[in-house]
């Protein structure tokens, strides 16, 4: 039984990145951002993997109140049941999404928790000792999509093709910049009707043998991702397709 393909599968948050400095700055950036309303999502997921195919389901829930926010992402197998679930939770400031913690637990694994001490700005993980500065604006795997969605309803008429949006990510280890740049329009054929969406894409370093990752936001569905797709260099895959959006209260 196989646990690789699986434990990419929480949305936002499946990288294996390289480390950065424990002492590295970065850039700050304060756009302007309108948060999309608190909904459940849910994903149909399928994947090759070394030459086997499989399905699974993810489902989001987008959660909001006056000042806090909190997301939770749950990936299931139809062969080993829970994969792995994530929260985020924190407040909301002048940049957006103002996480305080990132706890993620994967099969198999001891589950992993990022501190984002803001009275001693600086960013903790758990288990792991090291520190990241605290400047503003700082996201986790599971947060950044939604600032990512935020950041694109407050500004769509400069979310345009070429244009690039660049965010300081958080995981259970360590920390780095994530850019993405939008590549363009794209009409898909979804469960919920065809939806014209916006194609984003997250690149690897050039350097690197990461993932890349690729996002379909639908204007026309506040902006909620329709389609999410993680490559791997040797033709590998995982791409969840939503389903089912239901609305709850904020």
């Amino acid at each position: 039984m196989r646990s690789i393909p699986l434990r990419y599968l929480v949305a936002t948050t499946i990288f294996l990145c390289a480390s950065m400095s424990a002492n590295a700055q970065h850039a700050v950036h304060k756009r302007t951002f309108k948060l999309p309303p608190p909904a459940d999502l849910s994903y149909a997921i399928r994947a090759r993997q070394s030459g086997f195919s499989l399905s699974g389901e993810a489902l989001f829930k987008w959660r909001t109140a006056p000042g806090t926010y909190s997301i939770s992402t749950e990936t299931r197998s139809p062969l080993v049941g829970k994969i792995v679930d994530a929260t985020s939770e924190g407040s909301i400031d002048t940049f957006g999404l103002a996480p305080a913690t990132f706890v993620e637990n994967r099969w198999r694994k001891e589950p992993t928790t990022t501190t984002f001490d803001r009275a001693a700005k600086v960013i903790r993980f758990a288990p792991e000792t090291g520190t990241f500065p605290l400047l503003g604006g700082e996201q986790d795997r599971n947060s950044v999509i939604w600032q990512l969605i935020a950041v694109a309803r407050a500004n769509a008429a400069t979310f345009k093709a070429d244009s690039s949006w660049d965010f300081f990510v958080a995981g259970p280890r360590d920390a780095e910049p994530w850019i993405f740049t939008v590549i363009k329009e794209e009409q898909l054929t979804t469960t919920l009707g065809p939806q014209r969406t916006v194609h984003v894409t997250r690149a690897p370093p050039p350097d690197s043998k990461g993932q890349q990752l690729d996002i379909w936001l639908a204007p026309g569905l506040e902006w909620y991702p329709v389609k999410v797709r993680f490559s791997e260099a040797d033709g590998d895959f995982i791409e969840q397709s939503l389903e089912q959006i239901s609305k709850v209260a904020g």
